[in-house]
């Protein structure tokens, strides 16, 4: 685990944010011990903003681009992602309050158990039924059963996604695609008392992506997303709670860093399919082939991840309690990336490799995010 962060499910992790919210507006979901493990003040409303890819260290490290933000961050403790550090899972998580291990999306790419294809999370098979794939409750199912009004805000491409009704069935959507329709639609459902707004900004995750953290495009966008949360802060009643967070953080990994599993046919030995991302493989072992894999994978990339059994990384506690009908979904043997390493495939993924800033693993660059009231 050198150089990895375990995820803080239970006390400050995305699964947490929701039930403590409920608690902060004196809803009782009957959480195991009666309480939360995260706690929030108490308001007359929430609006709960999330920016996938502004992970707590990006967020410090880059202050001078978003003073608002950095400033809250300065005086108020981070939470962590789950394992893997990505959209997918991050989102599922914070929306129904669960760890990978129980809501089911275990990645980008995930094994239909069963088959010889992935399920692609953010491109949802249209022969897959998310509510099948993630038949748990929301934590938005829960609040609107107790009274609570729900809202979801984001773009109106992912109203009715495979995504969007896993993780936040339940909530009433509201179509924006910019950002003025956003903070408006926001500021008018927080009026409501006792009610739950949430909007979500992906623009500095798909910068990140593109262009690398620390670029000049990325560092304009951040001080865009800066500007948005100050100005949704100023518009909204002092009565309404606002909470900004993120699903992940990021890192850039230049060509040199990447191995590439194409150049490397013992790779391809024992596996019968390859998952997950450049920085969180999934590998779908033969028969029996799981303890070679494992060899062979820690042969080439030495110090550059950490190859393992699904067991071992369960035992970890990587993705929380693991359901029977999950398991399958993760890899046999997971690869988790260190450093700025990616594990890429230019005949599997080749959109990846063209891809700057990456996630998905265990580093505090990807797993802590920050968690700002204001």
């Amino acid at each position: 685990m050198a150089g990895f962060l375990a995820p803080a499910y239970g006390e400050r992790s995305l699964g947490d944010v929701l039930p403590a919210v409920a608690a902060a507006l004196d809803v009782s979901l009957g959480t195991p011990d009666g309480r939360p493990g995260l706690e929030l003040p108490s308001a007359a409303a929430y609006v709960v903003f999330l920016v996938d890819g502004m992970g707590t260290n990006l967020l410090r490290r880059y202050a001078h681009a978003a003073p608002f933000l950095a400033s809250l961050a300065e005086e108020q403790a981070p939470g962590t992602a789950g394992v893997p550090s990505t959209t997918a899972t991050s989102l599922t998580s914070f929306g129904t309050g669960l760890a990978p291990g129980g809501h089911g999306l275990v990645g980008y790419t995930s094994r239909i158990p069963g088959t010889e294809h992935l399920l692609n999370a953010l491109q949802w098979p249209k022969d897959v039924d998310p509510v099948e794939w993630q038949p748990n409750q929301t934590v938005f199912q829960r609040l609107g059963e107790a009274g609570v009004p729900v809202t979801v805000i984001n773009k109106r491409a992912f109203g009715g996604s495979g995504l969007t009704v896993a993780a936040h069935r339940g909530a009433e959507f509201v179509g924006a695609d910019r950002v003025g329709e956003r903070i408006a639609s926001a500021v008018a459902l927080s009026k409501v008392p006792g009610s739950l707004t949430y909007l979500y900004d992906g623009d500095l995750d798909w910068t990140g992506h593109r262009y690398g953290v620390a670029s000049s495009p990325w560092l304009q966008q951040l001080s865009m997303i800066d500007a948005e949360a100050e100005q949704l802060r100023d518009a909204l009643d002092p009565s309404v709670r606002l909470l900004v967070l993120a699903d992940h953080g990021m890192v850039d990994s230049p060509y040199e860093a990447r191995t590439d599993i194409d150049d490397f046919p013992e790779l391809g030995d024992g596996v019968a399919l390859v998952g997950g991302e450049a920085r969180f493989r999934h590998l779908y072992c033969s028969r029996g082939a799981v303890e070679d894999v494992v060899a062979t994978w820690s042969e080439v990339l030495g110090d550059k991840a950490d190859v393992m059994s699904r067991e071992s990384a369960i035992r970890r506690g990587w993705f929380g309690p693991v359901t029977p009908s999950v398991l399958p979904r993760l890899g046999d043997v997971v690869v988790a990336s260190h450093g700025e390493h990616a594990v890429v495939s230019t005949h599997l993924f080749h959109y990846e490799t063209t891809l700057v800033g990456l996630h998905g693993s265990l580093t505090p660059d990807e797993m802590l995010i920050p968690l700002l009231i204001s």
